[in-house]
């Protein structure tokens, strides 16, 4: 039985991914970052161990108890917890970008460093990690998100590099609109971090972000279930031969095409009519 270790499972894209997975014949842990989803995982048949990507100590725990429940072998991970701040750049403070490369990147690449030594001693593996559309594609109001999924993107790339000739498989996963609780967390991360009322373009936030975050948003109708990003998650793990890439969505796929061929400046005005 081939296993994996799925981050941020609570809903969303970790969330179909580890019931489809194990569906699949799989040995799934499906890690959450808050206890109580954890045991509501457990309760419907799956292994979920405790991990915050805040929190190194539940890293180290987290890939303990895997380790020990499959004799010391992980044949995947599937690095997908991560968050939103809408908000102008102007406006993020720092400790909220503090926080956001916490979760969406340093406990990402602090799980894969540790996972990297057991892959190499049994002889091959699969690290997947789920960017974005907006790890390519810049977007107003959603820097902090952008910049992690930069980041994650430019590691993730470099990784792939640098485990050339080895018997490690990297890819990125990178999805456009998902149907997922991303919207309400967002709103919620919104509220805690950004005081829009005293910016200097509280009016634009008045007239754009507040209705997209009070349930309005107009690109509603271009998104796709979670599964979607499921079957390209099973490819990236179980082909002979995974891609570096897996786009998913049309507006991935338009937009990867459309900052290939056109100016800078023409994509700016695209963008901006979204």
């Amino acid at each position: 039985m081939k296993s994996i270790l799925i981050t941020g499972c609570s809903s969303g894209i970790g969330y179909d991914a580890a019931h489809t997975l194990f569906r699949r014949g799989w040995q799934v842990f499906a890690s959450c970052r808050k206890p109580e989803d954890c045991a509501r995982l457990q309760r419907e048949g799956l292994a979920s161990p405790h991990l915050d990507h805040d929190d190194p100590a539940t890293i180290e725990s987290a890939l303990a108890e895997v380790l020990e429940k499959t004799g010391g072998t992980l044949d995947a991970i599937f690095a997908n917890g991560a968050y939103g701040i809408p908000g102008l750049v102007e406006d993020l403070p720092r400790d909220a970008l503090r926080a956001i490369f916490e979760t969406n990147v340093f406990g990402p690449f602090d799980l894969i460093r540790r996972v990297i030594p057991v892959m190499r001693a049994q002889g091959h593996g699969r690290i997947v990690n789920c960017s974005s559309v907006l790890g390519f594609v810049a977007y107003p109001w959603r820097a902090a998100y952008i910049g992690t999924k930069y980041a994650m993107e430019g590691m993730t790339d470099t990784l792939r590099h640098e485990l050339r000739g080895e018997p490690i498989h990297v890819s990125l996963i990178e999805p456009g609109l998902i149907t997922t609780k991303f919207g309400e967390n967002s709103a919620r991360n919104f509220e805690r971090w950004i005081d829009w009322q005293a910016s200097a373009r509280a009016d634009d936030y008045r007239g754009t972000l507040l209705k997209r975050t009070g349930g309005r948003n107009p690109n509603a109708r271009l998104e796709v279930p979670a599964s979607d990003v499921t079957a390209k998650l099973i490819h990236a793990v179980e082909a002979p031969r995974p891609r570096p890439r897996y786009l998913v969505t049309k507006l991935a796929h338009t937009s990867n095409v459309l900052r290939r061929i056109l100016p800078t400046r023409a994509a700016d005005w695209v963008v901006a009519r979204l």
